[in-house]
C-alpha cells in the first residue's frame, strides 16, 4: 500500500497570474475569515457586472 503523504509533489511560488488558482483572493489579509472572503468576492462580482 503506498503512502500518499510521501507522493505530495513540492509545491513552489510562481509570480504566473495563469497558474495562480488563487489568484482571485490575492488582495485578502492573511487570517481572512468567511465573512470577509464573501464580501470581496460579492464585490468582485459586482464591479465585474459593471
Amino acid at each position: 500500500m503506498s503512502n500518499p503523504a510521501a507522493e505530495v509533489e513540492e509545491v513552489t511560488d510562481t509570480d504566473d497570474a495563469d497558474d495562480r488558482h488563487d489568484d482571485h483572493l490575492r488582495d485578502l489579509e492573511d487570517g481572512s475569515g468567511c465573512t470577509e472572503i464573501w464580501e470581496h468576492l460579492s464585490e468582485r462580482r459586482e464591479a465585474a457586472e459593471e
